[in-house]
């Protein structure tokens, strides 16, 4: 492609996965008012998450398909559309069901576009350039999650959430105008048979552990829901690489595995997921849940961490490009790891600047290996496998961030659950110091209040139980963040065995 070309591609490029990334970031901020408006329960309500998930995770691994079968133009202007159709019927739903289906649509777009960005950037950069490439695609991606929970809490405090879909639409159409105007062709069309064994048994495996793993989080480990899922997806998806691995036109080439260096950097990239989306799942919740801060301000102090991470992306794709990926990602490792255990000590007096400034340093430290990581392994696959090697990787992340959440969140429960039984059992009446504690405290607010000793007792006995899960919770988000920890130390170990990849012919 000629250089005149690379630029407004890359434009359309990243304006796509930007528009794509803000809806996402922005929803979240907006469920608890889309459940007053549509008059539906907290469980009901996470499904326009867990449904976009289900359906971005089917997706990805029939995308290698869809780019092998359709220019890379049209599919990039299908996928915009959908997302685009999706926000609309998001903003007109009138119930629930409707907005889920619209959420679906959505999904079915944004699943395809993040393989395609990523695999249209490797066909028009060379591997040496690839990390200032992959630098530039990483700005789409941490900006928008700088701006979006931001934005997102003030329009649902003064207008309503449904503008959050509807700015979506004219964006999106401008989009596709501008994908048939500057979009090039750029990626090799094989027109390879679709293995529709492997797509039913990839679509119910991944499908179903998602769903899973999505559902552990309420409903914790054990519950038949969540254990069967889990089976029936693991199952599944050991008939999927059977059948990948057995067939002529499979539809993901597993043999990307082969190659070290991609394995390896899957591995990190796994390790990392897990640990930073888990994590940035339970610091909103100690936020607002634990401290009441209004959802505008938990943006705010999520947004110089995200656009610290947008600014230092080219930067760390232009340091990859000159010092490989193993320095930046033992380094970047390492601050995410300290960062991370500093979050282990909050308290019900953690100031809001303390919270910033640590979620900023962490990532700071995730800069470093977020793309530079992802752009290792792929530079290391031949260019034949680099869509089933952008495929595979995406699915892996995906499933990474579901356990990741899932595990964090079941380690935040149940050992919040352990918290206040062990202050239950610290603060009964038998103990004659919380005793007397207890009577003073009920004497005391019976007094001020007027109201009888009784009432003044049972009224005490409300406030020390509500100091006693706040307390709890406090220590379960803080043990959940040591779980986070070990497996970001975790990743350092395996972060000494990459290594910058020989170069691979273009044939």
């Amino acid at each position: 492609m000629s250089e005149k070309r690379i630029g407004p591609t890359v434009t359309v490029l990243i304006l796509g996965m930007f528009i794509a990334i803000l809806n996402q970031t922005m929803v979240n901020v907006a469920i608890p008012h889309m459940m007053t408006d549509l008059n539906v329960s907290t469980t009901t309500v996470q499904w326009l998450s867990t449904g976009f998930m289900l359906a971005n995770a089917i997706m990805i691994p029939i995308s290698a398909f869809l780019m092998e079968s359709i220019s890379t133009r049209m599919l990039f202007a299908m996928a915009m559309a959908m997302f685009t159709i999706g926000s609309l019927i998001c903003g007109m739903g009138p119930t629930f069901a409707v907005v889920l289906v619209g959420r679906i649509v959505q999904a079915i777009g944004a699943g395809v576009l993040m393989p395609l960005v990523t695999n249209i950037f490797l066909r028009i950069f060379p591997p040496e350039q690839m990390g200032r490439a992959m630098g530039m695609m990483g700005i789409a991606m941490m900006f928008a999650p700088a701006l979006g929970p931001t934005f997102a809490g003030y329009m649902v405090e003064h207008y309503s959430w449904r503008v959050l879909f509807f700015v979506m639409v004219p964006l999106g159409a401008i989009e596709v105008i501008l994908t048939f105007r500057y979009l090039s062709n750029v990626l090799k069309l094989t027109y390879p048979k679709l293995d529709w064994q492997g797509a039913v048994l990839s679509t119910i495996g991944f499908g179903a552990l998602l769903y899973g793993l999505s559902e552990a989080g309420s409903r914790g480990w054990g519950d038949p829901v969540v254990d069967i899922s889990i089976i029936v997806g693991v199952l599944f998806l050991i008939f999927f690489v059977v059948r990948e691995m057995t067939t002529s036109s499979p539809l993901l080439n597993l043999t990307v595995f082969k190659n070290l260096t991609f394995t390896m950097s899957t591995v990190v990239s796994v390790i990392v997921n897990m640990a930073m989306f888990g994590a940035m799942l339970l610091l909103p919740i100690y936020v607002q849940n634990i401290r009441g801060y209004t959802a505008l301000e938990s943006g705010l102090l999520l947004l110089p961490g995200a656009l610290l991470m947008g600014v230092m992306s080219p930067i760390s794709g232009t340091l990859f490009d000159k010092f490989g990926v193993r320095p930046l990602a033992i380094i970047g490792l390492i601050i995410t790891s300290v960062t991370t255990y500093q979050f282990t000590k909050l308290t019900d007096e953690s100031t809001y600047y303390h919270l910033m400034t640590l979620y900023a340093l962490r990532s700071f430290g995730i800069s470093f290996i977020m793309m530079t990581i992802m752009t290792e392994g792929l530079n290391a696959l031949p260019p034949k496998l680099k869509t089933h090697g952008t495929a595979v990787s995406n699915t892996m992340r995906q499933v990474a961030s579901s356990f990741g959440t899932a595990v964090l969140v079941t380690v935040m429960s149940t050992r919040t659950t352990e918290h206040v039984a062990s202050y239950s059992n610290n603060l009964t009446l038998s103990n004659t110091i919380a005793a007397e504690n207890f009577a003073d405290l009920g004497a005391g607010i019976s007094s001020l209040t007027g109201l009888p000793s009784e009432m003044g007792g049972a009224y005490s006995l409300s406030i020390i139980g509500g100091l006693v899960t706040k307390a709890s919770t406090i220590s379960g988000i803080n043990d959940a963040f040591v779980v986070a920890t070990i497996i970001t130390v975790i990743g350092i170990f395996f972060s000494l065995f990459l290594k910058r990849p020989k170069k691979i012919s273009e044939g």
